[in-house]
Order: C-alpha cells, then structure tokens, then sequence
C-alpha cells in the first residue's frame, strides 16, 4: 500500500502504522473538534457510464444523465453507484457535469460507505474537476470521513488519489 499520513509530507519521517501498512507523518488536523490524522490513497478504478432517460424539461436544455457503476482497487477497495448530469454547450471544449455516487468499500483497516460530490467543468479543453466527500455522509468505521479525490486519466486508465482524514 501507498498511503500518506500528514498534509505535508515534505521533510516528514515516515513511520509505518502498527499492523495496517499504511505510513503516519506526526501531522493532524481537526474536525468538529475531534483530532484527525490526514491520509492518501491511491489506486485505480474501473467505470461504466450509461445513459439513463430524463425529464422532458431537461432533455429541452440539451442536459444528459448517465448512471454510474465503479470497481476501485489499490489503497480503496470497493464499488459505488451514482448519477450524473451534463451539459456541453455550443462552443466546441466546453461542457459541465455534476454527479453525487455512493461508495461502499474499506480504505486499510476501516470499512463504511461515504458519498463522493463531482463539480466539474471544461473551458475550451481546460478542465477542472472538484471531487469531494459530502460532510457527515460516512458510516460505520468511515464516520467523521472528510477528504477530495482526484482523478488522472493516463493511457486510458483511471487513477485516483484520496486526500482524507478521520477521526482518531
């Protein structure tokens, strides 16, 4: 595993975690008061985007929907579910999307599920991606998760990187 504790981990001493393989810098932060250690994950994952019907008033505003079905491996095991919607304009490069997806899956020894939020844009071919967790969404071992993710596209390959904390 190639995971990172500590929001920066330049100069930082690694020290591996007891029994997790995951690597701790002597970095926290805090939400809601309780302190967090900061981690990243990294991996890859696999994604089918289908196209699913919509309103009547959105398909007149030239909007898509899709579903979508992800398989994460690496430092994230697991799968989520969510949707997506559209929009690409008349000036060719340029669009949006939103989407909201579930994921259910165990990030080193913690397993739940969390809910991931995409804002993304493209302007004339320069895109920008904001992937976060939405706030308080984690259960189970995952509750208090707070973090984003981001996404490389390499060689037609989904890589991620997850910057996240949790609770102590």
């Amino acid at each position: 595993m190639t995971w990172y504790e500590g929001s920066d981990n330049i100069g930082a001493k690694r020290v591996p975690a007891s029994g997790t393989g995951v690597t701790v810098f002597p970095q926290s932060s805090s939400i809601n008061g309780n302190i967090c250690m900061n981690s990243i994950a990294t991996g890859a994952f696999t994604v089918t985007l289908k196209p699913q019907p919509i309103s009547e008033l959105a398909s007149a505003s030239e909007i898509g929907r899709m579903s979508i079905d992800k398989q994460f491996s690496g430092d994230l095991i697991g799968t989520s579910k969510g949707e997506m919607l559209s929009a690409m304009s008349a000036v060719k490069g340029s669009a949006g999307y939103v989407a909201i997806e579930r994921v259910s899956g165990t990030i080193g020894d913690k397993r739940g599920t969390f809910v991931l939020q995409h804002f993304g844009t493209m302007n004339r071919g320069a895109p920008t991606l904001t992937v976060s967790v939405v706030p308080d969404s984690g259960t189970d071992d995952l509750m208090g998760l707070d973090g984003t993710l981001t996404i490389e596209i390499v060689d037609g390959k989904h890589l991620y990187t997850f910057n996240y904390s949790l609770p102590d």
